[in-house]
């Protein structure tokens, strides 16, 4: 498969039992069966659901539909895993037009880690589920020395497959930012 297809919105971690169940949220059939083959315990295509983008406001009457598109997402993770968990950490990419999702969908006591904004850095949220449901936000860009080292002993231990599909130049830095 080639690297923007693989790359570009195709959420998955890789992890053994100990970790956690990923589940990967892809937007094209294509990438599918490639995180399952690495560590996703199943799939959800981001394109069967049509409320992402910015959440209404709570008081229109949007905010009725948006709100059970993001349940029947949640569902659809709870299917993906095989019991009625949700998840205790969440990696959300896009930003915009999927944060509030994220939030919604986040297992209470849980965390949303979030490490770009590839559709938009402007968010609503209907804090009620993130400050009654005690969920927390974190920031993350890459990693410190310490948590570097520890991924690096993960591959070495070979619980963690790096997926290296390309490799690219200094000067190919914009396009491979692109394939993200």
């Amino acid at each position: 498969m080639p690297a923007d297809q693989e790359s570009i919105r195709c959420y998955y971690a890789v992890a053994h039992d100990d970790f956690g169940k990923p589940v990967a949220v892809i937007s094209d059939e294509d990438k599918r069966q490639f995180c399952l083959d690495h560590g996703a315990v199943g799939c959800i295509n981001r394109n069967d659901f049509d409320h992402w983008g910015p959440m209404p406001d709570t008081n229109s009457p949007n905010w009725g539909e948006w709100a059970k598109g993001a349940r029947a997402f949640g569902k659809a993770i709870w299917d993906a895993v095989g019991e009625r968990k949700s998840p205790k950490i969440v990696f959300e990419h896009p930003g915009e037009a999927t944060l509030p999702t994220s939030c919604f969908v986040a297992d209470i006591g849980g965390v949303i880690v979030i490490c770009a904004g590839t559709t938009g850095y402007t968010v609503t949220l209907d804090l009620r589920y993130h400050w009654m449901m005690q969920k927390r936000f974190q920031g993350s860009h890459l990693s410190n020395d310490e948590q570097a080292a520890a991924v690096n002993q993960l591959v070495i231990d070979q619980k963690v497959d790096p997926c290296l599909s390309s490799s690219f130049t200094f000067d190919e830095i914009g396009h491979a930012h692109q394939l993200m």
